[in-house]
C-alpha cells in the first residue's frame, strides 16, 4: 500500500541541520506514527513520503517554508523577570507557556540580564532546513474513528 490521504504510516527516521548534527532520531524506539493528510507533522516532510510504501528508504530536505517556518523576529522580546513569579532562578534554556492575544504560546529563555529577560516564542527549529533520513515501517488504512479524530489510535498513537 502506498501512502496516501487518510493512511495510518509508521517510519524510522533520523533528523539532522545542514551541518550534520543529529537533532532527532527514532533510533532505538518506537517508529513515528502519524495519520497522513492530518497535518500531524511537518508539511515538507508529509509531502514528500506521499506514494512511498513500505520498505522503502528515502533522504528528505524541508526548507524552513515547510517546517517550523521562518524565524520571527516579533516573537523575540524582552520581559521583566518579575514576570516569572514562583520561579526562584530564571535560566537561559528554560521553557515556560505565556499567555498572548493569540492564545498559549511556548517560550524559550534566551538571555537573562539583570532584570531583564530575553524570550523566543519561535520554534526551536525554525529558520532551519531540516534533513530527514526516513525508512518506512508500515503503511495501513485509517479506522473510522481515526479519521474522525484527526489522528492514530492503538500502538504508537493516542490511547483514549
Amino acid at each position: 500500500m502506498q501512502i496516501a490521504q487518510n493512511s495510518v504510516v509508521k517510519f524510522h527516521y533520523t533528523l539532522t541541520n545542514d551541518a550534520g548534527e543529529v537533532l532527532d532520531s527514532s533510533e532505538g524506539r518506537q517508529p513515528l506514527t502519524y495519520l497522513h493528510g492530518a497535518g500531524n507533522i511537518i508539511p515538507g516532510l508529509e509531502k514528500q513520503l506521499e506514494g512511498h510504501e513500505v520498505g522503502e528508504k528515502l533522504n528528505v530536505s524541508v526548507s524552513p517554508e515547510e517546517g517550523y517556518g521562518e524565524v520571527q523576529p516579533q516573537l523575540v522580546q524582552e520581559v521583566p523577570r518579575d514576570a516569572f513569579q514562583g520561579v526562584e532562578a530564571v535560566e537561559p534554556g528554560m521553557q515556560f507557556q505565556a499567555q498572548t492575544q493569540g492564545g498559549p504560546l511556548m517560550v524559550t529563555v534566551t538571555k537573562v540580564e539583570g532584570d531583564t529577560v530575553t524570550v523566543d516564542g519561535n520554534h526551536p527549529l525554525a529558520g532551519q532546513k531540516l534533513n530527514f533520513d526516513v525508512e518506512i515501517a508500515d503503511v495501513r488504512e485509517a479506522s473510522q474513528e481515526e479519521l474522525e479524530h484527526g489522528h492514530v489510535h492503538g500502538e504508537g498513537g493516542v490511547e483514549h
